[in-house]
């Protein structure tokens, strides 16, 4: 009875859950937890942005999950490379699900992805790099997004097929395809003929391996990954970093550079005013306080634009005409500009590619060919005599010598026949001093040498003309 006794209280014992038991069944009933986000815009710095911002949040939440909800039509190379190589870096898998469009550089985030869905009637491909008027690029470029192309269809690998004992080796995703979606010059039987580029349907996609499947929701596409219990968690970006995304856009920077130059040009065309000066301080503050958070910006780069300013400023109010101070200034302020724009590493670009380098000139210098174009119209019209908001600032009359106006500067006129002391030695040209104040002054016959004494003679062209005194 004893050993009956004590057999079942053993068995009882067995069944009870330990701490460890409840803490294991916790974990498993916990949901796992999937990021969303949207790339439903044309791809630019303020996308590539936003796909950091999310990729962190999803490492922070420990996602099992990223879904892109995709439907662009395109955008820049350089920030589709990015995103691209965001994801294809990812330790958590990236799912795709293109709702109607991933056109052009959203061809190339979707095919990025882990897996790829679409939904009915949704196309993916036309990756040929175009300007912005719509024309196909140079070789040069496409052979590039040829290459990128090619690279992240094999980054996604082969798989293995055994068929009896013939094993061969297929890719998940041909790179010859992908290649197909930027190069109108390939031909491939039964899929693409020369000179069309490749777009395909959902059921082509499927076909060649480049969608896992085709669905209405972004529901559809996180059951596909057989998580069990999960919760969606949105990327929604903040107030400011939407801001801040706006500001880095291409167009904005070109915008905010025009309005740096242009108010330090008519500051100086009307000193003491300080608004447009205003206007520059302001547009530089918002050109790169976006930039230096994102890192691009550092502290050298926006020092040397401010030295560019302290020398343009030395040059036109201290040193007389326009020389080395000058061009030096131009030439930092540019710089300070343009790499501002691009992640050097103090004047290291390694890790610079040429398309950003390319970028940042042409904003840069063309907003400084703009300016200066526009300030030559600008001055005339907002100075005009009829109809300039600041015509009263500036003298809008003439006075004719026919009308009986002759320019003649009475307090020099009466120095005629004074004397003084030749400041600088006059060759013929330099400056004399005469009753404590110092003139421009030429030698009407050879050279004077300075503290010679002198004679006024005639006031000419905004100078004396002097001759020694005998």
């Amino acid at each position: 009875m004893k050993i009956r006794l004590l057999t079942l209280l053993l068995l009882l014992l067995a069944y009870v859950p330990s701490k460890a038991d409840d803490a294991d069944s916790l974990a498993t009933t916990s949901p796992k937890v999937v990021l969303r986000f949207n790339i439903d815009e044309n791809i630019a710095p303020a996308v590539w942005r936003k796909t950091k911002q999310a990729f962190a949040e999803a490492d922070s939440l420990d996602a099992s999950l990223i879904v892109i909800h995709l439907n662009t039509y395109g955008g820049t190379v350089l920030d589709a490379d990015s995103i691209r190589t965001k994801i294809l870096n990812s330790k958590i898998p990236v799912y795709a699900f293109v709702d109607n469009n991933a056109a052009s550089a959203g061809a190339l985030i979707a095919l990025s992805c882990d897996s790829v869905y679409m939904r009915e009637g949704a196309n993916m491909g036309a990756a040929t790099v175009v300007n912005q008027t719509g024309q196909a690029m140079p070789d040069k470029y496409q052979s590039y997004m040829r290459s990128i192309m090619r690279a992240t269809a094999e980054a996604h690998g082969k798989d293995t097929i055994i068929s009896g004992q013939d094993t061969t080796f297929k890719w998940r995703r041909d790179p010859k395809i992908a290649e197909a979606m930027v190069d109108q010059s390939l031909y491939i039987p039964g899929i693409i003929d020369t000179g069309k580029v490749l777009t395909m349907t959902p059921t082509e996609a499927i076909k060649y391996g480049f969608c896992e499947g085709m669905v209405s929701n972004i529901q559809q596409v996180i059951d596909k990954a057989h998580l069990g219990n999960y919760v969606i968690k949105e990327y929604k970006p903040t107030v400011l970093e939407e801001f801040i995304g706006f500001l880095v856009h291409p167009m904005v920077s070109g915008i905010l550079i025009l309005a740096i130059l242009g108010g330090i040009y008519f500051e100086l065309q009307t000193p003491g005013i300080g608004f447009p000066l205003g206007v520059a301080v302001f547009a530089a503050l918002l050109y790169f306080a976006p930039l230096y958070l994102e890192g691009l910006a550092a502290n050298w780069e926006i020092l040397l634009f401010i030295i560019g300013l302290i020398l343009i400023a030395v040059e036109i109010f201290i040193i007389p005409g326009f020389g080395v101070a000058g061009i030096l200034g131009i030439i930092f302020a540019m710089g300070g500009l343009i790499l501002s724009m691009v992640g050097n590493d103090k004047l290291n670009f390694e890790g610079v590619s040429a398309e950003a380098l390319t970028r940042a000139v042409v904003t840069v210098l063309g907003a400084f060919i703009v300016v200066f174009f526009f300030a030559l119209y600008a001055t005339k019209l907002i100075f005009a005599a009829h109809g300039g908001p600041f015509r009263n600032l500036a003298l809008n009359t003439a006075e004719n010598r026919d009308e009986g106006f002759v320019g003649v500067d009475a307090g020099t006129s009466l120095m005629i026949g004074k004397t003084g002391v030749a400041v600088t030695v006059l060759r013929p040209a330099g400056k004399v001093q005469v009753e404590n104040d110092i003139y421009d002054a030429r030698a009407e016959s050879g050279f004077i040498e300075r503290g010679e004494e002198v004679k006024v003679i005639q006031y000419q062209a905004g100078q004396l003309h002097v001759v020694r005194k005998k």
